[in-house]
């Protein structure tokens, strides 16, 4: 198997072509800190269910990225199934799964994306998007919000969004553990799991949708500590670099 490739199903962005979305984020973090052999098969929007069809689990109804195809050709979908699958595949570096911050972690998420999704659902086609995943974007995310993305902006994006998630305190918890083990900067302290690979995830998207209504805004809503994400991810640069190919 160390000799096969995994392959990683991920959206590309317009040029230069860079990886952009969170949930892929989380697994491509986790080959490149695994040092695991990998290859990037690029799919716009609408190609992805036509791809994948064939491959998922009995009853599923949607085709969502991240997958990964497995040396033995197995296909393997949803971010934490391929976390769980790598970690038992790959065993070294270990991804810490049973850590206390894991499940913690994923609650935020839940939350914080809620919160965030009147700023980047109109912005992803804006600023990230090629023209061929454009139209399946604004199809799905306009029916998915009840209304047109222009509307969900001017109704609940940009400022009024940030300004609402900082009132909830769902952000500060996430700083606030990144905290707890002052000698830093992951989760665990000097340890990396897949928490951070979560979080990293969240902070590069974010980066992505637009410095100013994303990333900065992360940092402005920190409580005034917001160089705990900036720690994360310098100290996770090594790993981020890879997100071409």
């Amino acid at each position: 198997m160390a000799n096969e490739q995994v392959v990683l199903f991920d959206i590309p962005s317009k040029p230069p072509l860079r990886a952009w979305s969170l949930n892929p984020w989380k697994t491509r973090l986790i080959l490149n800190y695994k040092n695991i052999n990998y290859k990037t098969e690029w799919l716009e929007y609408p190609d992805i269910a036509p791809r994948l069809k064939d491959h998922g689990e009995p009853n599923t109804i949607t085709h969502t990225i991240p997958v990964v195809m497995l040396p033995s050709g197995e296909y393997v979908m949803d971010s934490r199934k391929i976390a769980t699958r790598l970690e038992e595949l790959y065993p070294t570096p270990s991804l810490h799964l049973d850590s206390p911050y894991q499940a913690k972690i994923e609650s935020a998420m839940n939350k914080i994306m809620t919160h965030v999704e009147p700023i980047f659902l109109p912005l992803v086609p804006k600023n990230i998007l090629n023209e061929a995943s454009n139209p399946y974007w604004y199809r799905t995310r306009e029916a998915w919000a009840g209304m047109s993305l222009d509307k969900l902006w001017e109704e609940k994006g940009g400022e009024k969004a940030w300004e609402a998630l900082e009132k909830s305190g769902d952000l500060q918890e996430v700083v606030g553990w990144l905290k707890e083990n002052p000698e830093g900067p992951f989760f665990l302290g000097k340890e990396i799991s897949y928490a951070d690979f979560v979080w990293a995830g969240f902070l590069l998207f974010m980066k992505s949708i637009g410095r100013e209504y994303g990333y900065d805004q992360v940092l402005k809503r920190s409580g005034g500590d917001g160089e705990v994400h900036e720690r994360l991810l310098d100290a996770l640069k090594q790993w981020t670099e890879r997100g071409d190919h």
